[in-house]
């Protein structure tokens, strides 16, 4: 059994300036029983400095999963991180997502057999992106939408995503069109079934590839539960120069199959046929 209650898998690709920051919000957490997997599409050695100097710095254990860059093969690390991960529920996010205090101990108090927690984020422009420091995650300022209004940022309904809090959350929780999903910047679940359903298909690159993973959760009879009011992270505004688009045709084939044949495992996934 393991010492964590939770490992959180953060996958990333050469984006240090971003994952600094993503690594300083899981220092501030107030639920403090986790681990870090960085599933690492084959970054350089800026990102491998950074990581080895946060091992010393900060108060959580962090994993170092790597492998060469090869393009875009996030599906692969992604498996090979939940490999090496040493609990038995996961939680999934990205290296570009600055996670609010409440994060983890969010994901920890929904948690539920037989449910995977489906979360979004609140996407912040390029400036805003820049601007926050280690001491605004610290003090929470980027999650205050007074601040970043005063740095420019339009206020619009998706504002409810940092704001709402008890009543407004739960219903807002409930009521949302938004379909609960496996979306990789967001969600949390129990490893047995990651494997019971073989993990990622490695065949998918960019564009819906957790979503097919999500799907072949739910064919086993899983359930999604929406937490996107209440498990809060910002996401950093970068360029996608990865993304082709017989990348995202390839998927949507896949995604295709997936969901007509009710397809619940993969044998492209964690264990090769």
């Amino acid at each position: 059994m393991s010492i964590f209650d939770i490992s959180v898998i953060i996958s990333t690709y050469n984006q240090p300036e971003w994952l600094e920051k993503v690594l300083w919000s899981y220092e501030f957490q107030t639920f403090k029983n986790f681990e870090i997997i960085i599933a690492d599409d084959g970054s350089d050695d800026k990102t491998k400095n950074l990581i080895e100097r946060f091992q010393k710095e900060v108060t959580y254990p962090i994993k170092h999963v790597w492998h060469e860059d090869n393009g875009f093969q996030k599906t692969i690390i992604l498996n090979k991180a939940t490999v090496a991960s040493s609990s038995d529920y996961l939680m999934y996010s990205d290296g570009d997502c600055i996670a609010r205090k409440d994060f983890i101990q969010t994901h920890i108090d929904f948690r539920e057999q037989g449910y995977f927690l489906s979360g979004g984020y609140f996407k912040l422009p390029m400036d805003i992106s820049e601007l926050i420091s280690k001491n605004d995650i610290k003090n929470q300022n980027c999650f205050d939408i007074n601040w970043l209004v005063k740095y420019g940022l339009k206020k619009t309904f998706k504002a409810n995503k940092l704001t709402a809090r008890g009543f407004k959350e739960r219903f807002l929780n409930r009521f949302t069109t938004t379909k609960a999903t496996f979306d990789g910047m967001n969600v949390s679940g129990w490893k047995d079934n990651i494997i019971k359903v073989n993990g990622f298909d490695e065949r998918m690159q960019y564009g819906g590839e957790d979503r097919e993973i999500g799907e072949r959760l739910m064919n086993c009879e899983i359930k999604f539960k929406q937490i996107r009011y209440s498990a809060i992270c910002l996401h950093l505004d970068h360029e996608r120069g990865y993304v082709k688009p017989e990348m995202i045709e390839k998927n949507k084939k896949i995604r295709a199959i997936t969901k007509k044949e009710k397809i619940k495992y993969t044998p492209f996934g964690i264990v090769k046929d």
